[in-house]
């Protein structure tokens, strides 16, 4: 039994390491109010400055787990333009990345009377990739030092909103990862991922203190046609400008509609300028029998409120 764990652990930690390396891992980051964690396009809608901390930690109770913080700010500068920054601290098993991501967006306004919307987005991202031998109990006497690796990639993005409506486009990691420090025979070259996010916030008339939005996030990996689609629903309830919230995020392959990754509730509240929000992944594969689940928590502030008074930052 503890060998078919081992291997089970095992097997799961690659395919998540292929999809987390040279990039934060995409989970439900993106659902506590903060989209700029997955799309450039989304730096500066918002006539204040936002500031989200967040941390993720996998798969609880099983050793060396995936584990995550980061660190996202963005603002807007002028009327047309936003930037924003991310940082991340990320460790799965003995692979450790930080990385930074720089983003700036343009926005654009269609039609300020039905509040139609473009915006572009593009990102620098520079990441930094170790394979950490301290605890390796390797045979190979060769392995004498650290595997490591420095990468700069690109990030692109295009954003449609309409009234209530959204529609995003993206492009993550552009250019193909430097093989030198690895073995090329087995290590992916190319980590580029293509994503679409889209949804509505529906409210059924002005004066209702109710906002329901459902979205959907699909991600497509180029390096071996994997595919993974988010089906969201969310709840919002205010109180003037304060509210909170509650929701569901279902996760799963696209070719195993019927068999999710996870469910995730999630939940959270915005009181005057501070943010708290909270997600709990219920895990539904083989790993549910030694993982009690894996938690993301949001903090977040925002400041400046007021520093752009145009209708695209809403």
């Amino acid at each position: 039994m503890r060998n078919s764990l081992l291997t089970l652990v095992f097997f799961t930690s690659v395919l998540a390491l292929r999809g987390q390396e040279l990039t934060i891992p995409q989970l439900s980051q993106y659902l506590a109010d903060n989209p700029f964690v997955m799309s450039p396009t989304y730096a500066g809608i918002g006539d204040h400055v936002k500031i989200r901390l967040n941390g993720l930690t996998q798969w609880v109770g099983i050793k060396d787990a995936p584990d995550t913080q980061s660190l996202a700010a963005d603002m807007r500068i002028g009327e047309k333009s936003g930037i924003g920054t991310l940082l991340y601290n990320d460790s799965n098993g003995q692979t450790k990345q930080q990385g930074a991501r720089l983003s700036f967006a343009h926005h654009l306004t269609l039609d300020r009377y039905d509040d139609e919307f473009l915006s572009f987005g593009i990102s620098y991202n520079y990441n930094q990739f170790r394979i950490d031998i301290q605890n390796f109990d390797s045979p190979d006497i060769s392995v004498t030092d650290d595997r490591a690796t420095t990468n700069h990639n690109f990030d692109i993005g295009a954003l449609y909103r309409y009234d209530k409506f959204y529609f995003s486009v993206n492009a993550s990691n552009i250019l193909d990862k430097d093989l030198s420090n690895f073995n090329a025979l087995y290590e992916p070259n190319r980590l580029r991922n293509y994503y679409v996010y889209t949804g509505y916030r529906y409210m059924k008339k002005r004066t209702s203190k109710v906002e329901v939005e459902p979205s959907i996030l699909f991600q497509l990996f180029e390096s071996d046609g994997r595919s993974v689609t988010d089906l969201n629903l969310k709840f919002r309830f205010y109180d003037f400008e304060d509210y909170y919230y509650a929701g569901i995020n279902y996760r799963f392959l696209n070719d195993q509609i019927g068999n999710p990754l996870y469910i995730a509730p999630i939940a959270g509240i915005k009181k005057s300028n501070f943010y708290f929000g909270y997600s709990y992944q219920v895990i539904l594969n083989e790993l549910l029998g030694y993982s009690s689940g894996t938690h993301v928590v949001t903090l977040g502030v925002d400041l400046f409120q007021g520093i752009s008074n145009c209708r695209c930052t809403y």
